[in-house]
Parts: structure tokens; sequence; C-alpha cells
């Protein structure tokens, strides 16, 4: 049998990938099975295909004349709908150790702040990307990871755009020393002469090469990137080039920019380049101010567009008399000396749980093609963050007691406003309830969220008088809430959205029929 073993071994070192390779080799020294090291090596994000072809948010590994063996760490896809991310704290230090499973960094998807965990061993090299680095896209370089210790010391001025370049094709790896000169200290008259050339380029409509840092920056200061000549390979513009231009007073007068060598060639470019860059600098005297979108902003800003525009919604309104919820609820509350806490929020979830097991038709999905109907009441509780509105899930609401969802709603909570919720902690769900009743709203029109078939909007609880014909002055008052449901057309109509808000409120009125 390890026989057998020794020559699969040996087999899978020879077709492997070089980071593939070493896995079977430390396998075969650990004695672990070769299950283990396939499944390790098919589930590892961070290694290079056998065709090549990276994965997102891979670990590359490369070698050249000027540095040693590393792997260059890209920004990983932490979530389905992620297309780039944030830099949060970094777990580790350079020269550190890492260990598999370790969390190298804090990263700021399109919905929370999740951890990192790396699954290869090394050293950390070099941190490319720092704490509050913003909008880098997947697989963007954020750090280079080393085998061995000793050759940590040698990406001391390791750049990213020498991280970016070893991410280029063997074509460009291949290119003549003039084509892509790699001395970024270069005599003055050189320099000088190389910036018309760039500069006229850019001006004939060529591609400007930039590193995503050096794109960001100028794009967050206003910065045309025609104006900048590069100092990297093949020309390419990197951070120093973007800071040298804005010590040089460039972004005032774009005509400061302007190379002595050759005026003609680079005035065109200097006044589109003034005129687009006037926008992004308002006078001292402008009477707003212009935030930045986060990534939570831009996906809540496209989800929602995407369900007003294309989601047939209609809305169903509902007053439900609140008095015996709110006597049951003082008197669990009082039972409890403190234990626990109900608040009227947790039987408006129990109600909704309740009320989809009676009608299924509202709690389903559209999924394209055919209707999704849920077995389970999977209730999304909007929850308002800094950064933005975010829609935690209460699992398996139906099968679960008050006091349960009521612990589960506080802890998703807390930890929504953290930023420390799980992708699968906010992503499905089968409905969703928004309440602004805690902001003395009686009513309003929620946006579903897709897929789900429906959402309802709770409004706060008042007084109000009705008639009572038992009562010696002929009314009562009474409290009263107002409910709103915006259901999907597509997979509900009206007549099942209202038999849903029916059921809803019985079981608010009648709030002992919960426990059965």
């Amino acid at each position: 049998m390890s026989a057998q073993f020794a020559r699969f071994l040996s087999r899978s070192a020879k077709l492997a990938t070089p980071a593939t390779a070493r896995l079977v080799a430390r396998a075969s020294a650990r004695h672990i099975s070769t299950a283990r090291v396939v499944a390790r090596s098919a589930a590892s994000l961070r290694v290079s295909g056998i065709n090549g072809a990276p994965a997102s948010g891979i670990l590359r590994q490369y070698s050249s004349k000027s540095y040693p063996d590393h792997q260059v760490v890209g920004m990983p896809a932490l979530s389905p709908t992620m297309t780039q991310g944030n830099v949060g704290q970094w777990q580790k230090s350079v020269g550190d150790k890492i260990e598999p499973g370790d969390v190298l960094v804090e990263i700021e998807t399109d919905k929370a702040q999740m951890d990192f965990e790396f699954q290869e061993e090394g050293y950390l090299a070099k941190i490319i990307a720092p704490t509050g680095t913003k909008d880098l896209k997947i697989d963007s370089p954020v750090a280079i990871v080393v085998e061995n210790e000793s050759d940590i010391a040698a990406f001391a001025d390791f750049t990213v755009d020498q991280a970016g370049s070893n991410s280029g094709s063997a074509a460009a790896e291949s290119a003549p020393a003039a084509e892509a000169p790699q001395q970024p200290a270069q005599p003055a008259q050189t320099e000088a002469a190389a910036k018309p050339a760039v500069s006229s380029a850019a001006d004939s409509g060529s591609r400007i090469f930039a590193s995503p840092l050096a794109k960001a920056m100028a794009k967050e200061k206003g910065i045309d990137l025609a104006q900048i000549s590069g100092s990297g390979p093949r020309g390419r513009i990197v951070k120093a080039d973007i800071e040298s231009f804005i010590a040089s007073g460039a972004t005032k007068a774009a005509a400061v920019a302007t190379p002595a060598v050759a005026p003609a060639a680079a005035a065109p470019a200097a006044k589109p380049a003034a005129a687009k860059a006037a926008p992004a600098a308002p006078a001292a005297s402008a009477g707003f101010t212009d935030i930045p979108l986060t990534n939570m902003r831009k996906v809540i800003a496209a989800r929602l567009t995407e369900a007003k525009s294309t989601v047939p919604h209609y809305y169903l309104t509902q007053n439900i008399n609140m008095d015996n919820i709110n006597k049951l609820r003082k008197s669990l509350n009082t039972a409890a000396n403190g234990a626990y806490k109900l608040s009227v929020n947790d039987f408006v979830i129990k109600a909704a749980a309740c009320a989809l097991r009676e009608v299924p038709e509202v709690n389903s999905s559209w999924q394209g093609e055919f209707i999704r109907q849920h077995h389970h009441a999977d209730i999304a509780v909007a929850v308002a963050t800094p950064a933005g509105l975010i829609t935690p899930i209460v699992k398996t609401c139906d099968a679960k007691g008050l006091r349960t969802i009521s612990e589960d709603v506080r802890d998703l909570a807390t930890r929504a406003r953290a930023n420390k919720l799980k992708p699968e902690e906010f992503q499905g769900g089968s409905f969703t309830i928004s309440n602004l009743g805690m902001y003395g709203i009686t009513s309003f029109s929620a946006i579903i969220n897709p897929p789900h078939a429906a959402i309802l909007s709770v409004g706060t609880t008042e007084s109000r008088l009705v008639l009572d014909e038992s009562s010696e002055k002929g009314f009562k008052s009474v409290e009263v809430m107002s409910v709103q449901l915006s259901a999907d057309h597509r997979v509900a109509d009206g007549a099942v959205g209202a038999q849903f808000l029916k059921a809803f409120k019985g079981y608010l009125e009648n709030p002992l029929t919960l426990m059965l």
C-alpha cells in the first residue's frame, strides 16, 4: 500500500503546478491521506489551477532575477456579489509566520467586514495594500508571501507596480528592455525625453497603463491620467507618479506639468484635463459636500433600483388591534425577571412566520423560470447600520419560540451594526420585515427585497377611538398598529396577499394561537 501511495505522489508532483506539488510533498512528509491532499488542493482558493488560469483571490507563484520565489496574494472574492473590496485591519505583520487557517487581514465586502483566512504556509514578506485601501478590484495584489524567512528582507522595496507587472502576459515579460525599462532611476535627460512620448500616445487615444492604486488616487484627486508620464515598466503610471504630479501643483495649473521639451504636444491635453478636474474640487464657499459611495451603498442602490423597476409591486394595508399583544408581552416580561425582554417586533416576526406557514404562496421567491416555495420561514429583518441597510436572516422562525427569536434578532442586529455578519447570515431568506414604528412612522411602502415575493412594513402603535356599544360612552380607546404588505404580482396575486394579512392579523389579535 505504501509503495502505491509513493507512486501516486510521484505522478501528482509531475502533473501538478508548483504550488500543488508542494502540497503533495508536504502531505508525504506528514503522512496524511491522499484524499486529504486532493481535497486541500482543490479547496484552496489561493493556488493557481492546473491550466494556469487563476481563481478569484488567488495566490500566484513568481520568481525572477531580482526577487526570490514569492507568491502574490490577490484581493479575495468573499461573497457571490463582491466585485471589489476595502482593506481593513491587518492581523499579521511583515515577518510573521502564517499557518493554514490564520486570519491574514479583514476585508470589507459589499455587505460586511469579513476575515480573510489564509490557506497556505509561509511568511508575510510585504503588505502591498495597507489598512484603509479602498475599492480594490478582485485579484488586485494585497500582499507578498514567501516560503523562506530569509527571503523577507529582499521585498522591503517591493511595490504594487512590480506586483502588477509580475501578473502580466508572457509576451510582456519577454519584451525587449528598450520597450520595458525596469530601472526607476533614470538620468534627467532620459526622463524628460520619455514624457512627451507618453503624452502624445495618450493624446492619440492609446491606452493609458496605470496601477490600481494610481487610478484610485487620480480619481479621488480629479486628475486626468493623460497628463502624467509613468515611471514604471512600459510607461505604467504608479503611486509615486501621482504623488509627484500633486506635489508639482499640476492639479491647480495643468500647464505646469507640460514638459519643456515638447510644449506644443502636451498643451492640448492640459486644457481638457483642467476642465475635468474642476468639478472634483469645489470652491471653499460651495454649499454642498460630496460623500464617496461605500461598497454597501453601491450594492443597495443597484439592487433597489432593479427591484423597483423590474418587480411589479402591489400594496395591501391592514390595521391591527394590539391590546392583547401588549398585555401578553407585559405579562411575559414581568415573569422573565430580567432573563429576557420581548419586543413587539418579536411577536410580529413570530406572527408572520405562522401566517407564512398558513399561506405558503407568500413564502416563495421568483427564480426566473420557476417559483420556489420554501418549507420554512427564514425571515430577513431590516437593520439600519452606519454603512447602510442590511437584512440579517432569522432562520426557521416557524419552528422557534418567542424567546429564541428575540435572542437571535438581538445577536444578529448587534453583529450587523459591528459589520461582523457572515455571508450566510444575510444572504437568502424567504420573506422580509421592515419596522419603522420606533421612529413614529404610522405606515410606509417598502421595496421588495429580490428574490423574495413580499416584504412587510410595520408602523407604530397609536391610540384610536373605536365604536363600542358595550361602553357607556359608546366608544373606547384601543392600541392600533398599521402594517402594509408589498408583494410581487408575478408570485402572489392580490387575493393571496389578502389571505396572508388576514392570517397575520388573526395571530396578533389572538396571540395565544402563536403557541399552537
